[in-house]
């Protein structure tokens, strides 16, 4: 599931879609009662990360730069996380078992799958009521 920093994410992207204007770290920390330092270190990433666009001034806040439409679920997650990966061997090839292992194919073909219907879900959809 969502959970950590793609929570906090996800919550203050979704808070985004609902105003449409730029929107403060404390009003959306207030709204999810979610920790107003981590809140303010994820919406730094999404900045960084061009999904949201930071708002100097008293109206200041954070508010979209991109449409949501344009993001992929696999998008979002891995600039969060990194690789989306259900075993150390679908993200990396580097395994001690690798010679031995009998779920390896299973494992990747599985992985390959989630990957594919996190492609073809966007944030819009996600955030759409």
């Amino acid at each position: 599931g969502i959970c950590g920093d793609k929570f906090y994410a996800f919550h203050s992207v979704a808070d985004h879609v609902v105003d449409g204007i730029a929107t403060s770290t404390k009003e959306i920390s207030e709204k999810f009662s979610l920790p107003t330092e981590l809140l303010a270190k994820v919406l730094q990433q999404l900045a960084r990360l061009e999904i949201l666009s930071a708002v100097q001034g008293p109206k200041g806040g954070y508010k979209l730069k991109r449409s949501l439409g344009s993001i992929s679920l696999t998008e979002f997650v891995e600039s969060m996380e990194g690789p989306i990966g259900l075993s150390e061997c679908s993200i990396n090839e580097i395994c001690c078992q690798m010679d031995n292992c009998n779920i390896r194919f299973p494992m990747n073909k599985i992985n390959e799958n989630m990957i594919t219907m996190f492609n073809n879900i966007t944030l819009d959809e996600l955030t759409t009521p």
